[in-house]
């Protein structure tokens, strides 16, 4: 048998024998009718892994055989269907409960490298003295130079207590400065950012997932935005993946009074009759709302933004979500390891399938290509043909099941060309050389620490003429970024706007940064062109439970 037919074998067989194991743990065996036993199955797997043992060209790594088996096993049943190594297993839980272990650093890829972005205030990494714009070149010994961010964030953290090492190439620095870091607990909140768009548009941004502490940090969230003046809400879901089911019950609940269906989950065994999980006891908000999502907003946003969307409780920004629809429950498998299993669906509360269809096509396209504006054109420019049952909202619209969530408004997001990209990475270069105090004439604007400000005012980041002058000329005579004046000149709206952000992020912090980009964001200015019309929805609403 040659190699890639070994290989194919391997994987079949390793597929049967987790099955067997996995369903032999509540029936010991298949039935007496089935062709192949738990038995046969495991038998030929391991048969199999014994002549690789003995006859493949290289060392053989048995557990990565093993994991890549049943994860192939669960890729055959759906996408979502996944298996968690004991690593993995173990982040997934830290993020569930809003904290992880590590040295608290914001960090991006740039172009040569992992850099730090900004420094999480009363962790391990703010008191030993990182900065913005640290280069990370090696994690305990190890170059890590070429490492992506991932490879940064997996080899810094680890268990409490624990020490790492961290070299970083720093700006005015001629060595490497070393850091030696004892773990601790690093924060890791859902919203990262509330602020005031203006003197009554609040802003929640409720990015990173649903976990463990959602619902009370929206409730300081609005809370704190009510207190300045807040009298309509953008909540911005935008590439938020999900998370706990329970919080989307309570964000949702926020805003849909008690007892009403929030989502459906219907399934072939635990759910064989449709479940209704309804809107709990919460503090029940009646101001306009504007609920944004994008490509990225997956399941649990997707529950929140389909409630509000079926009851006409506020108006859906942006663009159409992903359309994931499946609801996984974790299985601890032994040695630490587990896997998430598909086990029902979920549907809105007027009936609409979250989940956008998965049968054609690889786990690739599916993950990649996603939902968005270009699915919803067919090759010649006509309207591509809905898919699912068609359902009137209470708003009066009418959206189809089966792709996710489609926005009331559509608004396409800020485009990032190949032009842009560089003008942004040289924004990030110029910046950085800037708050180490290296631009001759702008010395002023060292920052050599963060003062962690989240929100500030909109004349506390200025980017004068003679800046964006000194910026222009600087980009264009490094060669690493490929620009010429007129390159820039023709982008300057784009370049300033991310002048100011890195000058944000560096001078307070990374969710400064973020404030000034959404300034500019295309889809948060048609957010707050829909407030009038959310405010008639919200009316109605109200007179509807008066």
């Amino acid at each position: 048998m040659n190699k890639g037919l070994l290989i194919v074998a391997i994987v079949l067989i390793g597929i049967g024998a987790v099955l067997g194991g996995f369903f032999g743990r509540s029936t010991h065996r298949t039935t007496a009718s089935s062709a192949l036993t738990t038995e046969r199955i495991s038998d030929n797997f391991a048969e199999a892994l014994e002549l690789i043992d003995k006859n493949y060209s290289d060392d053989v790594e048995r557990e990565e055989i093993l994991d890549s088996a049943v994860q192939t096993m669960l890729f055959s049943l759906d996408p979502h269907s996944s298996f968690f190594t004991k690593n993995e297993l173990k982040k997934l839980f830290e993020e569930q409960s809003s904290r992880f272990f590590g040295i608290g650093v914001s960090i991006l890829q740039h172009r040569d490298g992992v850099y730090v972005q900004s420094v999480v205030p009363n962790t391990p990494a703010e008191k030993q003295g990182m900065r913005y714009g640290d280069r990370i070149v090696k994690v305990d010994g190890k170059d890590a130079t070429k490492w992506s961010a991932g490879e940064v964030s997996r080899n810094v953290r680890g268990p409490e207590g624990t020490n790492v090492n961290v070299q970083v190439e720093r700006v005015g620095s001629e060595k490497p400065v070393s850091f030696d870091i004892k773990r601790g607990g690093v924060p890791y909140p859902s919203i990262r950012n509330s602020f005031m768009l203006d003197k009554r548009v609040g802003y929640v941004g409720l990015s990173a997932g649903f976990q463990e502490t959602t619902s009370d940090e929206l409730d300081a969230a609005i809370e704190q935005l009510k207190k300045q003046g807040m009298e309509s809400l953008i909540l911005d879901l935008r590439n938020n993946v999900g998370g706990l089911l329970p919080q989307a019950i309570e964000v949702t609940s926020r805003f849909v009074e008690k007892g009403k269906t929030v989502v459906s989950v219907k399934g072939r065994s635990n759910y064989t009759n449709a479940q209704e999980l309804k809107a709990v006891g919460a503090p029940l908000h009646e101001f306009p709302l504007v609920v944004m999502i994008n490509g990225g907003s997956a399941s649990a946003s997707e529950i929140v933004a389909g409630a509000i969307q079926d009851y006409g409780r506020g108006l859906v920004v942006g663009s159409e979500s992903f359309g994931k629809g499946l609801v996984q429950k974790i299985y601890p498998l032994p040695y630490g390891t587990g896997l998430t299993l598909t086990t029902a669906r979920y549907y809105t509360p007027y009936g609409r399938s979250l989940q956008r269809d998965y049968s054609n096509g690889s786990i690739y396209e599916y993950f990649s290509n996603g939902n968005g504006e270009e699915n919803d054109q067919k090759p010649g420019g006509s309207l591509a043909k809905p898919k699912g049952k068609p359902v009137e909202t209470a708003g009066g619209r009418v959206y189809y099941g089966g792709r996710g969530i489609e926005p009331d408004l559509k608004a396409p997001p800020l485009e990032l060309t190949a032009l842009r990209f560089r003008i942004s990475e040289a924004a990030f270069f110029f910046v950085r050389k800037l708050a180490a105090g290296k631009v001759r004439g702008f010395e002023s604007l060292r920052a050599e620490k963060q003062t962690y400000a989240t929100v500030i005012g909109k004349n506390d980041v200025v980017v004068s003429n003679a800046l964006f002058r000194k910026f222009i000329s600087d980009s264009v005579a490094d060669p690493e970024n490929g620009l010429t004046a007129e390159n820039i000149e023709s982008q300057a709206s784009y370049a300033k706007a991310r002048l100011r952000a890195q000058l944000a992020t560096a001078k307070y912090s990374g969710e400064a940064g973020f404030q000034v980009a959404m300034e500019t964001d295309p889809q948060v200015l048609k957010a707050i062109d829909a407030i009038p019309d959310a405010r008639i929805l919200a009316k109605k609403v109200m007179a509807k439970n008066q």
